[in-house]
């Protein structure tokens, strides 16, 4: 990526732009030219942003937009005014900007395209005015994470993996949507299970390729005695017979779980319309916990502007005990890591330290010790009370000297209650991207999807399998 600048044309500059872009030196780009016809979309600007050989990108003008666009990008962003006759609405948009947080880099005029100094500063602009032909070579910014920047990250490391993932349900049409989507960024090979000829027509007759897809019946073929055969092998002891694993192997979750067993996929994404018990069941049976699991827990990914957070166990455990909760602790800072989080994890009660008394807070101290003996070189406190755990100053007034108080991006729920409630919570008021649940302690990966998931549900969680079967 080459883009240094995004710059917003603003009060009568905005319908100058050609001009501008013309007055520009170096390479630009218009943004409005890439995303037309429709309206700007944030992703597509992203995209746009990351992916241009230019020097400048001349925005939408809209500059709470656009300053998130730079952020995301890493780039400087600058505001672009005609002259001293625009003089109020740069006052206003920059105080706007300066309030939120989104400090512009700088001003220029394109009508003296040389100032880096003007009378409207004495008219209290904060943000400084600078030459408009400097602007092509501004020192870029540290990228801030977001919603579009996660997925789009997600789907690199993907790509990267090189993984074969099996999506068990391909009566879905949103499984038929997602794979489409998945084929054609070239995220993951993928086998789709089902009646091979019904997916061929419903894709044909939604518009979707999967000609790239593996379309497999899971009712019938070779492979279904094979499976089988493995099965009653590896339940003989429960009682098990060929018979009984003949049929079992019909389903689809076993079959798919089964293929991965076998080393005929690398990972499963299931239960857009299947439970949870149904998707992990087959898990448990035949892939089983990894050796340093002894329980499979979840995490959720949670995506901010400027925040990435992982919140465990939200998902697969009720009532954890103290040794769960340890464990969900530890091995929720190492998925985290698989995303990019520097995991500092905080064991969330309702009681910050040895402020309160109780059994749930009794549990989670004692979660934090057994914790801290698994992973001594993990960063790890508790018990924190959320606003401890996230805002520093009340970190360091309730536990001071802590490492985590005030820092933590990795949560650990004490019971799938808690848990649940709050991750929905931020999801649905903080304008969250809620990635997950990310099932953990497997040998090898399988997630679950809500029966309510949408397609971008289902696309995340695909590339987050992948990138953990290529871990």
């Amino acid at each position: 990526m080459t883009v240094r600048a995004v710059l917003s044309p603003i009060a009568t500059a905005a319908g100058r732009r050609d001009e501008l872009i013309t007055s520009l030196s170096g390479q630009v780009t218009d943004i409005f030219e890439t995303l037309r016809p429709a309206a700007p979309d944030f992703g597509a600007a992203l995209e746009t942003a990351l992916s241009s050989d230019v020097d400048v990108l001349v925005a939408t003008g809209e500059p709470m937009f656009d300053s998130r666009l730079a952020a995301a990008a890493g780039v400087a962003h600058f505001l672009i005014a005609a002259g001293e006759q625009d003089h109020l609405q740069l006052q206003q948009v920059s105080g706007q900007l300066v309030r939120s947080g989104r400090e512009p880099r700088g001003i220029s005029l394109l009508d003296r395209p040389q100032a880096s100094s003007s009378a409207l500063e004495s008219e209290g602009t904060a943000v400084p005015f600078v030459a408009l032909d400097s602007v092509a070579s501004a020192e870029p910014g540290t990228p801030v994470i977001g919603p579009e920047s996660f997925e789009r990250n997600l789907i690199i490391q993907a790509r990267a993996a090189k993984a074969h993932i099996v999506l068990p349900e391909g009566g879905d049409d949103r499984i038929l949507e997602a794979a489409h989507q998945l084929l054609a960024r070239r995220v993951c090979d993928l086998t789709i299970l089902g009646d091979p000829k019904a997916i061929a027509a419903r894709a044909h007759e939604l518009g979707y390729d999967l000609s790239s897809a593996t379309l497999t019946d899971p009712t019938s073929g070779g492979d279904l005695e094979r499976f089988a055969e493995e099965f009653a092998t590896l339940r003989k002891s429960k009682g098990v017979s060929i018979d009984d694993a003949r049929e079992t192997m019909k389903d689809i979750s076993y079959y798919a779980t089964m293929m991965i067993h076998l080393g005929m996929a690398d990972g499963m994404v299931s239960g857009a319309a299947h439970t949870t018990a149904h998707t992990i069941k087959p898990s448990f049976q035949i892939i089983k916990t990894s050796p340093e699991a002894s329980i499979v827990s979840s995490i959720f990914l949670m995506v901010m502007d400027g925040v990435l957070w992982a919140f465990g166990d939200c998902a697969v455990n009720p009532d954890p005990t103290p040794e769960q909760l340890a464990e969900i602790a530890v091995v929720s800072a190492k998925t985290a890591g698989q995303f990019g989080i520097d995991a500092k994890v905080a064991m969330l009660s309702y009681s910050t330290g040895s402020s309160g008394a109780g059994e749930g807070v009794e549990a989670v101290a004692e979660a934090v010790t057994i914790a801290r003996e698994k992973a001594p070189d993990l960063g790890i406190d508790g018990p924190l009370q959320f606003d401890a755990a996230v805002v520093d100053s009340v970190g360091q007034k309730k536990m001071p000297g802590s490492e985590v108080a005030g820092k933590a991006t990795v949560f650990v729920f004490p019971d799938l209650n808690a848990g649940n409630i709050t991750y929905k919570a931020v999801q649905r008021t903080a304008d969250a991207l809620a990635v997950g649940p990310i099932l953990q302690g497997l040998n090898k990966p399988v997630n679950d999807l809500s029966r309510g998931a949408t397609v971008p549900d289902i696309v995340n969680t695909v590339a987050i399998t992948a990138i953990q079967a290529g871990n």
